[in-house]
């Protein structure tokens, strides 16, 4: 068995890197030997500042769904520069496997893990079912494959590591750097292997997700995840005030149970929310106590809620919210010195524009004419709708609109809305109210409610940080190496293919210590058995003779395939040559 087991790993260490290095132009960036010799001398990307800092932590920002539009509205808005404004270095190109038009959950596996893959895929490979014409097709072994990502790496090099989001924290974004799953909606199963992976922090929103459906959650599983959190060590918050008297230690604090408000409602709606800058600076506060560096990704994720709602308020105010989040990360980073700041979105959406075909007299716009709409609205689209309730005649419209919007609606607006809306059957109210206030009303035009494929801004600051114009998966790689470490062979230490190493059970009622079996009795929480041991499908956990180790990975099951993946860790630990630093007794699990 030892012989097979270590023949195995060096045939599995050997098909990670051709796997992982050799995927051609179906990868913009591929993870090979030559890697970091190579990075900086590319056409496409350089990192022009030589600096003898090392960068000891990085910390990436999102601000989910944009373009430079929303940065000059931005700018327009709050009449004086953005903090963002003296971070411009580049654009970032933002593609899937599939689609010239990305979804949030490719976009972010691409810069979580260096691969593209399939929208709607969180850190796996992709289908190959359709791949862009301009692409190679990915090898048959990369399909439905968890891909390690950048804060798994930075675990492993003994970092701290954060997330924080104003979404669900098991959204698309935040969900691609800690989850692996090939369908985003699947939160439940998202949130599970985030909480088993250990992270240092977390904050945003999802409470429910964490509680079972009988005690008023989302769980269907059965399982309470805030016990597990709580069993770790965790500290749990889920207020402003509780998040801010921390000071040492790992935390989670989930302050909605699904997403947090817009930036423009919290303080009427919810004010026991904290903002996304102050999250930011309470995570840095936690994080940096780690003398090895962190990793943390912060998310403005409403930026994209905003657009495809074409409501610019909404997006302005959040975008201005996630500025200061990046003059929080950006203050610590001059403090520090040894601290990389990285912050670009994952793509645009809803084709903003400041200048619509709808005015005739756009060449003469003012900055009043582009603000002064804008400074009326208290409440963010979605607020509104909150405000005129189910009561959506003419009249209760109009006063809603002008008692929070300061917009005085005419009949025609009130038709064109409510035939949008067409009695819930077409566009959702918010949808229907932005669009045609924004067309009849503003200045500013919009292309759809959803995504676009134009290219993005990157802003940066730090010790050498990226210039031109990069492709998304090239963020993953220069983050990795910045960071030290190869994701080459963090994906070959943290994702072993069980049936590389074991035969498959041969169905006569013994499972032999060789031998591995799926266990789905309980269809909600697979287990996968190897000999005697047994490890739970989206945790860290390995249960040997009733003790439970706990893994420096997560068990990962990808059912289009059939297959499981385990740490390489988990091999030596089944075969009792290896003891784990830490373990419990298994009926704490």
């Amino acid at each position: 068995m030892e012989t097979k087991e270590k023949d195995t790993l060096l045939i599995i260490s050997i098909i990670g890197l051709l796997l992982l290095g050799n995927v051609s132009s179906a990868v913009a960036a591929q993870f090979d030997s030559n890697y970091s010799a190579n990075f900086t001398n590319s056409t496409n990307c350089e990192s022009p500042v030589t600096s003898e800092a090392k960068v000891k932590n990085v910390i990436i920002l999102i601000p989910d769904g944009c373009s430079q539009s929303v940065e000059t509205l931005a700018r327009w808005y709050s009449g004086k520069p953005l903090e963002l404004d003296n971070m411009v270095t580049g654009t970032v190109s933002t593609y899937s496997t599939d689609s010239v038009i990305t979804d949030s959950s490719s976009a972010a596996t691409a810069f979580a893990s260096g691969y593209k893959t399939t929208n709607g895929f969180l850190s796996v490979g992709p289908s190959n079912c359709s791949v862009l014409s301009t692409l190679e097709i990915p090898p048959e072994e990369l399909r439905y494959r968890p891909l390690a990502t950048v804060l798994e790496g930075s675990k492993l090099e003994g970092k701290a590591t954060g997330l924080v989001a104003t979404s669900r924290v098991s959204h698309a974004t935040p969900a691609a750097f800690a989850a692996h799953v090939d369908n985003r909606d699947n939160e439940t199963e998202i949130m599970k292997q985030m909480v088993y992976e250990n992270i240092d922090v977390v904050f945003g929103g999802g409470s429910s997700y964490l509680t079972p459906v009988a005690d008023g959650g989302k769980r269907t599983d059965g399982e309470n995840l805030t016990k597990i959190l709580l069993d770790r060590c965790y500290q749990y918050v889920d207020s402003r005030d509780e998040m801010m008297n921390l000071t040492t230690g790992r935390a989670w604090g989930l302050f909605a149970s699904s997403h947090m408000m817009p930036d423009i409602d919290r303080s009427s709606l919810a004010p026991e929310e904290p903002s996304l800058a102050e999250m930011t600076e309470k995570s840095i506060e936690l994080l940096s106590q780690d003398k090895n560096g962190f990793f943390l990704m912060v998310e403005g994720s409403q930026v994209d809620w905003a657009n495809h709602a074409n409501d610019p308020n909404y997006a302005v105010t959040d975008f201005l919210a996630f500025d200061k989040a990046v003059k929080v990360a950006v203050d610590f980073a001059k403090k520090d010195g040894n601290t990389l700041v990285i912050a670009f979105p994952d793509h645009n959406t809803g084709g903003m524009t400041i200048g619509s075909n709808s005015d005739s007299n756009y060449t003469s716009t003012t900055v009043e004419d582009v603000i002064a709409p804008l400074k009326g609205m208290k409440l963010s689209s979605t607020g509104l709708e909150t405000k005129i309730g189910t009561d959506i005649s003419s009249e209760n419209i109009k006063k809603q609109l002008k008692t929070w919007w300061g917009i005085d609606a005419t009949d025609e607006d009130i038709t064109e809305i409510l035939k949008l809306y067409n009695n819930g059957k077409g566009l959702s109210l918010d949808y229907a109210i932005s669009e045609v206030i924004s067309r009849n009303h503003t200045v500013i035009g919009w292309t759809t409610h959803g995504h676009s494929g134009d290219d993005v801004p990157l802003w940066a600051y730090g010790p050498d940080y990226l210039t031109g114009h990069v492709d998304n998966t090239e963020i993953a790689g220069y983050m990795a190496k910045e960071l030290g470490f190869d994701l080459n062979k963090t994906n070959s230490r943290l994702f072993t293919e069980v049936g590389e190493v074991f035969s498959k059970d041969n169905g006569d009622g013994k499972l032999d210590k060789n031998e591995y079996l799926l266990n789905t009795t309980d269809s909600s929480n697979p287990v996968l058995q190897i000999g005697d041991a047994k490890l739970p499908v989206n945790t860290n956990i390995l249960i040997k003779n009733d003790v439970a180790h706990e893994l420096e990975g997560i068990v990962v099951y990808a059912p289009v395939t059939g297959k499981v993946y385990i740490p390489s860790e988990a091999l030596s630990l089944i075969n009792g040559t290896k003891k784990n630093c830490v373990q419990k007794t298994a009926d704490v699990v």
